[in-house]
């Protein structure tokens, strides 16, 4: 099948490199030409573990390329999978500039039927209003007679595992109502379909809500287990057992129960807040949501009131270590990061900061720049280096079983305040590290 993805960022590329890796004929459109020439120069924006190697291949073999040109994507593809940014706007809505660049640029050069796939995460009744779009575009070339059809297809991707989920997804919506394109989507999916029955069919706006409403939850089960870590400092408790308890209930689990300082990234942030707004806009005010939006925000400024009270208020002249910039693990993605709330807050004390990340430190060069209270360190352990304390922020692998002789010897102030909960308050205490994590009592 021939098929064009509009976007190359973290949907759009892993989407592609997938379709072509099965077989399908691919054409990525980017509009952004330095991203094209680094992705035609066989580099990669962004940084997703087994991507690379992938698009290499499908490159070499002919299955996938890349153009900035709209007339040749439109003639190539039978299918048109839009996978553009759609993030927030002033006002926390979804901002759809994109999503519409796209479909009116396909509807002003169409000269046949159209099949369009949106994966792009945007509010109920966006599919419908693609489809009303795309027709006032064509009726105002006086061609009418093209049809448009306009399917929701969500994705579920987790970054830091976005090639695996999209070569062995756990659910495949198609939020339609026409048997003619559900069943180009059934034959598109089906080397994703094998070994069980994956593929649920929707209306339109029930799949568009599917997808905010997986975000949402996942969004609240974090922020229900940080306020619940809260609690735990408050009355002595340790959410670390608390989570155990609760995770062995099967109507429960242990996914996304792990308390911390934060979730951020380019999706749990955006969609809370669009949902959010999609529901103020219909006059409901949505009491959870506004409340895990909430409850997040201030957990990601507990690090640093943590550190500041260590040093009773006084942060002038401290140099501060960082493991981890990346809002989470095998990413080097630093949008909403909670590293970003903590930061600015210790630049605002008077504190320096020494940071490291395996992946985000171009990201964080690139948002911050340079300046005299930001030093990127080559590695964990030179972070520490004429550091007073050690901040853990992203649970990245390597950062899980460190040298904690070399921290105790390293560290001015002996100290580590550690917003994953990577390590056992017994263990530090006994290398005479003082310790404070996340609902658990400091030793």
């Amino acid at each position: 099948m021939n098929i064009c993805v509009f976007g190359a960022g973290y949907v759009g590329l892993v989407q592609a490199a997938v379709l072509a890796n099965v077989g399908h004929s691919v054409l990525c459109v980017e509009a952004d030409e330095g991203k094209r020439a680094l992705l035609e120069a066989g580099g990669m924006p962004i940084s997703e573990p087994g991507l690379q190697g992938l698009v290499a291949t499908n490159c070499m073999e002919g299955r996938l390329r890349f153009s900035g040109d709209l007339v040749d994507a439109v003639n190539h593809a039978n299918v048109h999978f839009i996978a553009v940014g759609t993030p927030s706007d002033a006002k926390g809505s979804a901002d759809l500039t994109f999503v519409y660049e796209v479909v009116k640029g396909i509807a002003q050069v169409a000269e046949r039927d159209q099949l369009i796939i949106n994966k792009s995460t945007a509010p109920v009744g966006t599919a419908d209003a693609i489809h009303q779009t795309m027709c006032e575009v064509l009726r105002a070339r006086g061609r009418s007679e093209i049809q448009v059809d306009v399917v929701s297809n969500p994705e579920f991707l987790k970054q830091g595992a976005a090639v695996s989920d999209c070569q062995r997804p756990d659910r495949i919506i198609i939020g339609s109502s026409n048997p003619k394109s559900i069943e180009v989507l059934q034959e598109l999916y089906a080397p994703f379909n094998r070994n069980r029955e994956k593929i649920m069919v929707m209306d339109r706006r029930s799949a568009e809500l599917t997808k905010y409403a997986a975000n949402c939850f996942l969004a609240t089960k974090i922020s229900f287990m940080n306020e619940m870590a809260n609690l735990s400092e408050l009355f002595g408790a340790d959410i670390e057992a608390v989570r155990r308890g609760i995770g062995a209930d099967p109507r429960i689990g242990y996914d996304f129960i792990y308390p911390g300082c934060g979730y951020g990234g380019a999706c749990f942030p955006k969609d809370v807040s669009a949902l959010k707004a999609s529901a103020q806009s219909a006059d409901y005010e949505p009491a959870i949501l506004a409340a895990v939006e909430s409850v997040n925000e201030t957990q990601k400024r507990k690090l640093g009131h943590s550190v500041q009270a260590f040093y009773s208020g006084d942060l002038r002249g401290r140099v501060i270590a960082l493991w981890g910039l990346a809002f989470k693990s095998n990413t080097g993605d630093m949008r909403g990061a909670p590293s970003r709330t903590l930061m600015e807050h210790l630049w605002s004390a008077g504190a320096t900061v020494q940071a490291f990340d395996p992946e985000a430190m171009p990201e964080c060069r690139r948002l911050y720049g340079e300046r005299a209270d930001l030093r990127l360190a080559s590695s964990k352990e030179q972070a520490l280096v004429g550091a007073d304390a050690l901040v853990v922020v992203t649970d990245w692998q390597s950062f899980k079983a460190p040298d904690f002789a070399l921290i105790r010897q390293t560290l001015g102030d002996a100290v580590v305040f550690d917003g994953r909960n990577l390590y056992d308050p017994h263990v530090m205490k006994r290398h005479g590290l003082k310790y404070f994590s996340i609902g658990r009592q400091p030793v």
